[in-house]
């Protein structure tokens, strides 16, 4: 099985090079995010031309995520409050941000985590709170249910340096502040590992690059989207590449996919 995840920055300006990217690659279920379109208008068809199911919880002009399977998902759940309810959800369900759903006995949750804005700002408390309430989620998810997870999608947040084109400077920044990396190991520490560096442990390996100053020609980039797996599926994974084609389209999104194998 083949997992993936795409930050695409808008289905419909995008579709193209997903409809293209699917059909030169054998992929079994694709998370995406920041489709950007409300769901009665979200371009179904193509993909379900393609032989996909598509799981989709979007918004106007913002955030959105979608789940496109080559086989039916069981338990489909958008959002945080039918997991965690209304008290602890808040407000936080009026961002599309989170949906999932179980294939072959794997929950595979999509995300979509809140960029912050800059460090200090209301966005970027946000940003802690909405991670506060993803912990919640996945702790009673894992009560109630038995099945492996992979938790997959554009966490803004890069762990480690390593992560980073160039870290220096970059301990008070944006998506790799200690706070933020700290909410995300908080996650992790359930009982999570990174599918991407099972396999590859050096740096300069990145899924972001800016749009300014020739960010991807010059590969100034950050490994924000990760794939991260329960022990026994993460013993499973044979193989977690970044695929850096699509990024070099003309109107590309400025992420490009990351796939896991298992």
């Amino acid at each position: 099985m083949k997992i993936a995840t795409w930050n695409v920055n808008s289905i419909r300006t995008r579709q193209p090079h997903v409809i293209d990217w699917l059909t030169n690659n054998t992929i079994d279920v694709l998370c995406l995010q920041e489709t950007k379109v409300i769901d009665k208008d979200f371009p179904r068809e193509p993909f379900e031309e393609l032989g996909y199911h598509v799981y989709i919880y979007g918004q106007k002009a913002y955030n959105g995520v979608a789940i496109f399977s080559r086989q039916p998902m069981t338990d489909i759940i958008a959002g945080f409050t039918d997991v965690v309810g209304e008290e602890i959800a808040q407000n936080f369900d009026e961002q599309k941000r989170v949906i999932s759903g179980v294939i072959d006995d794997i929950r595979v949750i999509n995300l979509y985590v809140p960029n912050g804005a800059s460090v200090g700002s209301e966005k970027y408390e946000y940003k802690l709170q909405w991670f506060q309430v993803l912990k919640a989620y996945l702790d009673n998810l894992t009560k109630k249910e038995c099945h492996e997870l992979c938790i997959c999608g554009d966490f803004n947040i890069a762990l480690e340096d390593k992560d980073i084109y160039n870290p220096k400077g970059k301990s008070n920044h944006i998506m790799s502040s200690p706070l933020e990396r700290e909410a995300l190991q908080n996650i992790l520490n359930i009982g999570l590992k990174d599918a991407f560096r099972k396999f590859t442990t050096e740096g300069e390996y990145f899924s972001w690059w800016d749009y300014r100053s020739g960010g991807f020609q010059r590969n100034r980039g950050w490994r924000i989207d990760h794939l991260y797996l329960t022990d026994k599926l993460y013993e499973k994974a044979i193989n977690c590449t970044i695929d850096i084609e699509p990024r070099k389209q003309e109107r590309p999104s400025d992420h490009t996919p990351v796939i896991l194998e298992i």
